[in-house]
């Protein structure tokens, strides 16, 4: 009996004017999805290894070690193909110096805002927003609508038990709905693997993952429905319930948990963190001013003292101590100033961490918000991306600023201003005793950080346990609501 129901339910949906339809539809939005994906990855990869390129070139070409800069540059992952995530909203690249600090800038949208208006509609997109409403609009009715049709006392005039109907309802239309969507998916690997998407072994796991996952988050809504529709007598009520019940978990739960965490919790602008520290390096460079002053002033009482006495030979290596002592004293304000900006900046991310981690427990009350979240971690443009890249670029900072540190003294720059005065010279400006190409051998290079697979799947679990209990509860919902139903 329960095979015969499965096949009652599968040919109902398979049968539905409406299959024909949503099933083109879905295709097409997959396969155009993943097609546009391709094409933005090979793009992304042509920008960077361009900038790159240039910014390599760029550095060969530098004569002075005084305030040589590097930049680091945001890889493309192929796992954007299917979730673009926060990929266009964190910027693509940041300057690498002694004296400006970490900072991510140049974000796809803020090159292209007319992108951010119509955001990128990915696979994740479409299984998240689409599927859904898809997968309600097949089984707002599944239940009442068979009552008033009266071929639910049909069904039970046999001895069928309610828990083997219900199941049977979900199965049914579980493999009316999900296995035909099989096929564009496959379809969409099928064009990943044309175009030679370079997805690693990793990757495709991740792939694998995000398509059961994907699976695990439709069958969560097509027993939502089922229960949804036991729980009404008539299925116009149903299908209005059904759509406040998609726009609440889908639409409103994930943005309102954002803004309630926003007023938990505090978190002040970047932009005042910067002028916190502005400030403070104002003052502190104004200080230092005031310092050099006078030690010049000193100085130069000592050059009149010398030539008083008859001692008014220039002293090269006197002149180049101080010099040293004038850019000691420079690097030990600018790391002052680091120093201070670190811990301001320790506190904003141990702040915006706790916001985050409440904004992001209380979006999981929706289902939509944990198969996001889910998907993001597993293509890696989840939250994490942005401070897992600056954490790369400081720690590629402190090497390239070590490297750059170690040579300028090995070379004498010090990055101080002489100027020789002679009668046939005339007036020579130069920022170092040599002013030769650099050696750039042993020179650090910014690798972008990897995730492995085992710490992409762990924070994917408690979105996936959150999945499989909506699923579990929303079936023992139907049931106990179906259980006190008047089959008549």
């Amino acid at each position: 009996m329960f095979t015969t129901l499965v096949r009652k339910e599968l040919r109902a949906v398979i049968l539905s004017p409406k299959f024909a339809a949503t099933f083109a539809v879905l295709s097409v939005l997959l396969l155009l999805s993943v097609y546009i994906g391709i094409q933005e990855y090979r793009e992304g990869v042509k920008q960077y290894e361009t900038a790159t390129n240039l910014s390599d070139q760029r550095i060969l070409e530098q004569t002075s070690w005084h305030n040589l800069y590097d930049k680091g540059y945001r890889s493309v992952d192929p796992m954007q193909v299917f979730v673009s995530g926060l990929g266009y909203d964190v910027g693509r690249w940041s300057e690498v110096s002694a004296d400006n600090s970490v900072k991510l800038r140049n974000s796809a949208y803020s090159d292209d805002p007319v992108f951010a208006v119509f955001r990128f509609v990915d696979f994740a997109f479409i299984v998240q927003v689409v599927f859904a409403l898809f997968a309600i609009l097949f089984t707002y009715d599944a239940v009442n609508g068979e009552r008033e049709q009266g071929t639910l006392r049909m069904v039970f005039a046999n001895a069928v038990p309610r828990t083997q109907y219900l199941v049977a309802k979900c199965v049914g239309t579980w493999l009316g709905l999900v296995v035909p969507v099989c096929i564009p998916i496959l379809l969409s690997l099928l064009l990943v693997m044309m175009f030679k998407i370079p997805l690693t072994g990793a990757d495709w796991s991740k792939v694998v993952l995000l398509v059961g996952i994907s699976i695990l988050y439709i069958s969560l809504f097509i027993v939502m429905g089922v229960f949804i529709s036991s729980l009404t007598r008539r299925s116009s009520s149903s299908f209005l319930l059904s759509l406040v019940v998609w726009v609440v978990l889908v639409l409103i739960i994930p943005r309102a948990s954002v803004m309630a965490a926003g007023q938990v919790v505090h978190v002040p602008q970047r932009a005042e963190i910067e002028g916190q520290r502005d400030g403070y390096a104002q003052d502190r460079w104004t200080q230092f001013y005031a310092d050099m002053e006078k030690r010049l002033l000193d100085n130069a009482r000592i050059d009149e003292d010398q030539a008083t006495i008859g001692d008014d030979e220039f002293d090269e290596e006197a002149m180049w101590a101080r010099m040293k002592e004038e850019d000691a004293a420079r690097k030990l304000v600018q790391t002052e100033i680091e120093e201070y900006e670190a811990r301001l900046l320790e506190d904003w991310r141990h702040r915006k961490e706790t916001q985050q981690k409440l904004g992001l427990s209380l979006s999981r009350f929706s289902p939509a918000s944990a198969y996001q979240l889910a998907a993001m971690t597993l293509a890696g443009t989840d939250i994490s991306m942005k401070p897992r890249y600056e954490s790369a670029l400081n720690q590629y900072r402190n090497e390239f600023n070590s490297y750059v540190e170690e040579n300028q003294s090995e070379s004498g720059q010090v990055g101080g201003v002489m100027i020789q005065i002679g009668c046939e010279e005339g007036v020579k400006v130069g920022t170092s005793r040599e002013n030769d190409g650099l050696d750039l051998s042993g020179r650090p290079t910014f690798t972008p950080p990897a995730q492995p697979l085992s710490e992409v799947v762990q924070p994917v679990v408690t979105d996936v346990g959150l999945l499989a209990f909506g699923i579990m509860f929303s079936f023992v919902g139907a049931f106990v609501s179906f259980r006190r139903n008047d089959l008549r």
